[in-house]
């Protein structure tokens, strides 16, 4: 109910006060689109700089790791072309291993390259003239280029390989007439990519993962020996990722399910790297800043609403007050009818419009019957009571919200009727002598007399005809008896003129 009551007040509020809450809004609401805008711009702008930092990683870790297994491939190369040699087997062991197996075999993240014949059997070892005797006809890798004449290099699925976890990269060795020799192997022990991963400075939430060609992890970080080797192609996110060369998609990790944005670098080697980042980590700086600036904002909101109501109030309080002062200067403190010089404001305005609009006017002069007499009789107390009950038939009889009703001076009043003739003036003027007339005779019996002149404004015309007019009808009603009403006829019009 309270909140009625103040809407209805806000709503009688003057135009000036609606005016300065309407502009307060409007630079309220602009000055919030323009933040929001910003903080919008300032969010693309995280996320357009994490999607560039993480495609920056992910081909900086691709060419590292491309180049790592380019270069232990080209040793690959080199002993399967060493391994074509006719004169191979005649030569000593030492000169042998010079010739199949360079430097880059040795490296601190390499195992040992092998070669091994068309049954599986280890024949030839880089890093020992005498190897142990092994077999690994059913290794995958062995199978792979066994069964698959046309495979190049392969690289295994993770696995405990002589000793330490690596991934196995492999050459068919095919003799001279197209048929299976064997295979050349060499492993990438994890500690490569321990050492490539730990030299970077993440997140706790962020990931690197290197994938195989068919979907399978070669290695992830952080390190999960469960993840390491799991296939994951069937992912819709994998799925994509197999499909492009590069790109980037936000979707939930098949892991550990944390919704990140996911951006991978595919330069045609045989691994894939995929950097991604948790979206709760990349707006972190953008939520603190947006919480900052809307913290800021509602309080602005807040003080320019205070202000604004304040000042509309202040203004509403200040136009009634004005509004009152107007009143009281306008209105008869005797009758409450509107004074004399209010009157003659609304005859002039009303004139001109009429003009304008090409309607009547119509006045009504209205005096109290002896009334002279009736105040010498009984006294100006009772002589003061007797106006303000002809004051209160007037006001009962004139319902029109553009009529002005006001006291002329002493004993007489004034209507003003706009856009009605004569005859319906008349109508007006007998409603508010015969209220007159049945007020009780107490101390004495009053009645009124009216003139009543209705005319169509010309431009060459002057309002004050309007009142000469209706003063010739009222002199014509006082000679005619009194307590009647008279219409001005065009004779009265003719001498007003």
């Amino acid at each position: 109910m309270q909140v009625l009551m103040t809407m209805n007040r806000m709503r009688r509020w003057p135009a000036s006060a609606k005016m300065l809450i309407l502009s307060s809004l409007i630079a309220i609401f602009g000055f919030s689109a323009v933040c929001i805008s910003v903080m919008l711009d300032m969010r693309r702008g995280e996320e357009a700089l994490a999607r560039q930092t993480s495609e920056n990683l992910a081909t900086t870790i691709d060419a590292d790791i491309g180049r790592t297994v380019e270069i232990y491939d080209l040793s690959l190369r080199a002993v399967v072309s060493g391994m074509m040699l006719p004169e191979l087997s005649q030569l000593s062991g030492q000169i042998r291993q010079m010739i199949l197996f360079d430097n880059a075999a040795t490296a601190t993240h390499f195992g040992a390259i092998q070669v091994f014949d068309a049954q599986g059997n280890l024949t030839i070892e880089s890093t020992s003239l005498t190897p142990v005797a092994q077999n690994s006809a059913d290794e995958g890798f062995f199978k792979v280029h066994r069964d698959d004449g046309e495979r190049g290099l392969f690289i295994s699925r993770p696995m405990l390989h002589q000793g330490a976890y690596v991934v196995v990269l492999s050459r068919r060795i095919t003799d001279s007439e197209g048929n299976f020799a064997g295979v050349v192997a060499g492993s990438i022990r994890f500690s490569y990519f321990h050492d490539l991963f730990g030299r970077l400075r993440l997140n706790p939430d962020d990931t690197i993962t290197v994938i195989r060609r068919d979907g399978v992890v070669i290695m992830r970080t952080p390190f999960d020996l469960d993840v390491i080797g799991r296939d994951i192609s069937k992912t819709p996110g994998v799925m994509q990722i197999l499909a492009r060369a590069s790109g980037s998609y936000s979707g939930t990790g098949a892991i550990d399910k944390v919704k990140r944005l996911y951006v991978w670098r595919d330069s045609g080697r045989p691994l894939i790297v995929i950097v991604a980042k948790p979206w709760e980590g990349i707006y972190q700086v953008w939520q603190q800043q947006a919480l900052r600036i809307g913290i800021i904002m509602a309080g602005l909101i807040g003080f320019v609403t205070v202000v604004t109501l304040f000042s509309a109030r202040e203004i509403d309080r200040r136009a009634r007050a004005e509004g009152r002062l107007e009143e009281l200067a306008t209105t008869d403190a005797l009758t409450g009818l509107r004074n004399r010089r209010k009157f003659d404001a609304a005859i002039d305005s009303e004139w001109r419009r009429a003009i304008r609009q090409s309607h009547p006017l119509a006045m009504l002069l209205i005096d109290a019957d002896h009334f002279k007499l009736f105040n010498d009789t009984f006294g100006h107390q009772p002589g003061d009571h007797a106006l303000i009950a002809i004051a209160h038939c007037i006001r009962r009889s004139v319902t029109r919200a553009g009529d002005c009703a006001a006291r002329y001076g002493g004993e007489e009043f004034a209507v003003l009727l706009p856009g009605i003739s004569a005859e319906e003036a008349l109508v007006v003027a007998e409603r508010i002598r015969l209220r007159v007339a049945q007020l009780p005779a107490e101390p004495g019996a009053l009645t009124i007399s009216i003139g009543v002149a209705s005319m169509n404004p010309l431009v060459t015309m002057d309002y004050s005809e309007l009142v000469k007019a209706a003063d010739k009808a009222l002199y014509a009603a006082k000679a005619a008896g009194r307590n009647q009403s008279v219409v001005a006829t065009p004779s009265h019009l003719m001498m007003a003129a």
